[in-house]
């Protein structure tokens, strides 16, 4: 029986920045519904941190495992072709978007082929959140330009979040606030879900917070109403209902945020880390508790509000306008940042678990030209 060797970058389940290349030979094979993909590309931030960081409680390690005790394939949102294939209606050549690991080859059992993309349904994946399951045909002409197409491949997983999170707290009325104040106001998903949010009626006031060192990138978007920095946090006025949307992960922070806000804190909402690895402390008492977000219930809730077909007509149109503003070469806040391979990809992972590295910059792995 043929093999094909496997070429892997596995992290390290209690230190994320900690990586390793693995070759596995693996079996060209195929059963019925079997593809073999090759990944071609793919766009590493802090959010795919987030994924190794929560891999156990959440299961994210549990898409791609290695069998391999203590190592795991950090999940990351990019573009594969089909290399060889036994499914019908995926032919040879064909380009799909979707969640991939860090590797070369990845086998897929494809269900509910159509014309936009297929459905993962091997068994190890069926119970795990079907966001995550969804691979979306690429055009054959494409629709996008490199440039874009980057654009989105980055912020497609992320701003799929910033447009639900902002759906979510406007659907919920802003729980009565007139201000929401943002951690990490300069990670993508933060700023993301503000412009998605200023796209909506009656939005209220948007505070970001952010570092003394990327306090001028997070004013230099033209986003949020106002900024502050982390010291600065008790100038903040305590005469109004805020909603804190947490994307540090920073217990700290948190306790700080309940102190100053007091009772003015109508609702707490952990979004995710951006760059942070703790989880939520029970070490205080909060009031209100905080609330996770998880995208894929707001996903579900709109789908039998308003259909799949409307969800994703008003998700696009906001999209394009975001990425074209956003990689704009006169005004856009985003620069691509291309890397090449394996080594690459280790070095920003370390990069992007270690610092968060910079605001400015839209990381993107090839392996299509490798």
């Amino acid at each position: 029986m043929s093999t094909i060797t496997n070429t892997r970058l596995l992290s390290s389940k209690s230190n994320v920045g900690n990586t390793r290349v693995d070759h596995a030979e693996q079996s060209l094979a195929l059963e019925p519904g079997e593809a073999l993909l090759t990944i071609d590309t793919f766009a590493l931030t802090t959010n795919n941190i987030t994924y190794a960081a929560f891999g156990e409680s959440m299961r994210y390690w549990d898409f791609f495992p290695t069998q391999l005790e203590g190592w795991g394939q950090m999940p990351v949102w990019g573009y594969a072709t089909v290399y060889s294939t036994n499914a019908e209606g995926i032919a040879v050549g064909d380009r799909f978007y979707g969640y991939y690991p860090i590797a070369k080859f990845l086998k897929v059992k494809a269900g509910r082929v159509n014309t936009q993309g297929f459905k993962e349904v091997s068994e190890h994946r069926r119970e795990l959140p079907f966001t995550y399951n969804t691979y979306v045909r690429v055009p054959q002409t494409p629709t996008l330009t490199p440039d874009l197409e980057d654009a989105e491949m980055l912020m497609r997983p992320l701003f799929y979040t910033s447009y639900m999170l902002a759906d979510f707290l406007q659907d919920n009325n802003y729980f009565g606030a007139k201000k929401i104040v943002f951690s990490s106001a300069s990670s993508k998903t933060a700023y993301g879900t503000v412009y998605c949010g200023r796209q909506l009626d009656d939005h209220p006031h948007f505070v970001g917070i952010t570092s003394a060192r990327n306090q001028a990138f997070v004013e230099s978007t033209g986003l949020y109403d106002s900024t502050v920095t982390y010291e600065e946090l008790n100038t903040l006025s305590t005469d109004e209902p805020y909603v804190y949307v947490d994307f540090s992960g920073s217990n700290s922070l948190r306790l700080h945020i309940h102190q100053h806000l007091g009772e003015q804190l109508k609702y707490d909402c952990y979004a995710g880390s951006a760059t942070n690895t703790e989880y939520l402390s029970n070490e205080h008492k909060y009031n209100p508790e905080p609330v996770p977000y998880f995208a894929p219930d707001q996903i579900r809730k709109r789908i039998q509000d308003w259909g799949m077909d409307e969800l994703n007509r008003r998700y696009e149109a906001t999209q394009a306008e975001f990425l074209a503003a956003l990689v704009d070469p006169q005004t856009g806040w985003m620069k691509l940042s291309p890397g090449y391979g394996f080594g690459d990809a280790a070095r920003v992972t370390r990069t992007l678990y270690m610092t968060g590295d910079q605001p400015h910059l839209g990381r993107v792995i090839r392996f299509d030209m490798f």
